[in-house]
């Protein structure tokens, strides 16, 4: 059966968090649904046919976001990125020459161009290309017929403007557990040095008995430098790193976990934002050690869900109290799970999934 939604990047990895629970929402909808984008294929969402290409440089990037929108099937062409969003408007064109129309939705769920303000890579031409792609990717998100924004703060000047959160989605989390034997921290998402990837070895290096488990790529820059510190004798016996898995494939790491790390720098775009694992750590029952940014840290005072510290050795003060103090983190980690219900995306992603279906030619039948 030929698909009716599209959902096309050329910069995720087809086994990022986002595109599996849009995907999921849609499938839920009674939509087909095929998915194009980078990395394995069995990666991708179950719920989806998902083909895949190999990440590249910036000419390939830009090549992706080209093509792989010609090579879309669906009535619907869903872009996550700018610079595929840019990609999906051209591919638009082209169908009208053949008589045949296409619906455009896209996916805005950063700030790309202080995003940007994040990679040590985005100088020179590679950063200039890069530049050039944000602005035609804001551009055609402006000019479809639905965009979709990951929270408030963005493009409030667009009409057709969808508010869908990163906010959890408990079909594919464990719920909480109880806490393991041994004290464990958990981090899912990309790793890098503006993320606390440094940060995070440094607290558990502080806290004897600890462990941690690092789920997603980590950034070509940061790699060499945390290969070594992973080989160091205390950090080879307590930190795991399983590399880049599917969400459902890497929650289950929380079961028996202790808490969430989010040690993220003070950039530009981390301050406006949320990040999704704040809500997925609470609704995973996980205590939360997060960074002073404005509304992460928010969250995490006012549901008395976990600390918030300045730096590496605050986060390492947090897990060596709790170890001494079980009672202490017994009632933050009841806190985190009586907050947990509060930030579920249901809603949010019901919302989207009726508003691509009302852009489908083939009629979907309601509540399928």
């Amino acid at each position: 059966m030929r698909p009716q939604v599209s959902i096309v990047t050329s910069g995720h990895d087809v086994a990022d968090a986002r595109l599996h629970r849009e995907v999921a929402a849609l499938s839920r909808r009674g939509l087909e649904v095929e998915v194009l984008g980078l990395g394995q294929a069995a990666a991708g969402p179950p719920e989806a046919s998902t083909r895949s290409w190999r990440r590249g440089g910036g000419l390939r990037r830009s090549w992706h976001a080209l093509t792989l929108p010609l090579r879309a099937r669906g009535d619907v062409l869903v872009a996550l990125d700018p610079d595929s969003a840019a990609g999906v408007w051209l591919a638009r064109g082209l169908r009208r020459l053949t008589g045949r129309r296409i619906a455009v939705v896209t996916d805005v769920h950063e700030d790309y161009e202080l995003l940007l303000q994040d990679r040590p890579w985005a100088s020179g031409v590679r950063g200039a290309l890069a530049s050039v792609w944000a602005r035609l990717g804001i551009r055609a998100a402006q000019r479809a017929d639905l965009l979709v924004v990951a929270d408030q703060h963005l493009m409030t000047d667009v009409e057709r403007r969808l508010v869908v959160r990163n906010l959890a989605d408990t079909s594919m989390l464990p719920g909480p557990t109880a806490p393991g034997p041994t004290p464990r921290a958990l981090y899912i998402g990309d790793l890098r040095r503006s993320r606390g990837l440094f940060a995070m070895l440094d607290a558990v290096e502080a806290a004897p008995g600890w462990e941690l488990d690092l789920v997603g790529p980590i950034a070509p820059a940061d790699r060499e430098e945390f290969l070594e510190r992973l080989a160091s004798p205390v950090l080879a016996e307590c930190v795991r790193w399983h590399g880049r898995q599917p969400p459902r494939e890497a929650w289950t790491l929380a079961r028996g976990a202790w808490v969430g790390l989010l040690l993220l720098d003070q950039t530009p775009a981390f301050r406006d934002a949320i990040p999704s694992k704040l809500y997925e750590y609470l609704a995973c029952g996980l205590a939360v050690v997060a960074t002073d940014l404005p509304r992460s840290a928010r969250v995490v005072r006012e549901s008395a869900a976990g600390v918030v510290v300045d730096d590496a050795a605050g986060a390492a003060e947090a897990l060596r109290t709790w170890q001494a103090d079980l009672g202490g983190f017994s009632r933050v980690r009841d806190a985190a799970v009586a907050a947990g219900g509060a930030y579920v995306a249901e809603d949010d992603l019901s919302a989207f999934a009726d508003a691509v279906a009302a852009l489908v030619k083939t009629p979907v039948a309601a509540g399928v």
